[in-house]
């Protein structure tokens, strides 16, 4: 039986996973729902990856390269994940990082680059041509995730309450954000948010899609809100370049994550800013998942030829 080797995404909303053959040909993809163990525990997410594995139908498995969200930023959680995880893969290597190295792997097909995770939340990681790694942001959506999806609905939420005050000029995100929520006074946006947003990370983040309507529509200030988020994105960027050894003209920038689903919003002025500051901003090579199933077969295979 061939040697299969699985590379897995995990995420606040969705994780993704691949598997390949020994000399990197992908035979299965599948997808689940969020993995991050701070929202829905430790063993409920082992207990989610080696079902999803599971129905993949994967049987001589040489190894798994998983990217989780919160992994690194605490010492007894990672010890606990990796310890479910080795239950339920018993005698399978593993390797465990946080899904913003596999987003790295993938952008650039394990070469230097810095790559930005902006979806739920935010986080960039980058690597140099001696293999020196460095993670900037993705602290805490509580008081950073700066640029994130949850970021830019908060400060779009705050944009709502200022246009319906009067503390700024009303724009096209009031009345969006009245039909959408079906308002019938804009006092009641309190209520609703509570009721639908404050609990869940992932339903909070969602809003966004409103404030990216609005900037559509021609919403000056939900449109500042993508080029601030862009700012904030470029500052983790730049963090990371004064720390590695990348050179300060001519540095590879790539993205990946749910923000930039609304393409030019955040993409023209991150374009702008990072080539301002000396670098290029470029497009993946290859999803985060495929970054997973790369690190897998880098460390885990002998079909491949290592980077």
């Amino acid at each position: 039986m061939n040697t299969q080797y699985i590379g897995i995404d995990g995420g606040g909303t969705k994780t993704a996973l691949v598997a390949a053959n020994e000399d990197g040909a992908v035979i299965k993809e599948a997808q689940t729902t969020g993995s991050s163990w701070r929202e829905h525990g430790i063993a409920e997410v082992a207990a989610l990856i080696a079902e999803a594995v599971s129905g993949m139908g994967c049987r001589n498995i040489g190894g798994i390269a998983a990217g989780m969200p919160c992994y690194g930023e605490s010492a007894d959680g990672d010890a606990a994940l990796r310890t479910e995880l080795e239950n339920v893969f018993p005698g399978i290597p593993l390797y465990l990082t946080n899904d913003v190295e596999v987003g790295w792997a993938g952008a650039f097909a394990l070469k230097p680059g810095v790559h930005l995770v902006s979806g739920t939340g935010s986080i960039a990681y980058g690597v140099d041509s001696k293999g020196t790694g460095v993670r900037c942001g993705g602290w805490d959506n509580l008081y950073s995730d700066e640029g994130s999806a949850y970021w830019i609905a908060r400060k779009g939420m705050e944009l709502f309450s200022k246009q319906s005050d009067g503390r700024l000029p009303e724009g096209p995100l009031l009345q969006i954000i009245r039909n959408e929520l079906s308002l019938s006074r804009d006092i009641d946006f309190i209520d609703y948010i509570h009721k639908h947003h404050a609990q869940s990370r992932k339903e909070r983040a969602a809003f966004q899609v409103l404030v990216a309507k609005a900037a559509r529509a021609g919403d000056r200030a939900a449109a500042e809100i993508y080029a601030d988020a862009a700012a904030e994105l470029c500052l983790m960027a730049e963090a990371i370049r004064r720390k590695l050894d990348l050179p300060p003209d001519g540095w590879h920038v790539s993205y990946s994550g749910g923000v930039f689903e609304t393409r030019e919003l955040i993409l023209d002025p991150l374009k702008e800013l990072i080539e301002n500051a000396g670098g290029k901003l470029c497009k993946p090579l290859h999803p985060p998942v495929i970054g997973a199933l790369l690190i897998a077969l880098k460390h885990f295979s002998s079909g491949v030829t290592k980077n």
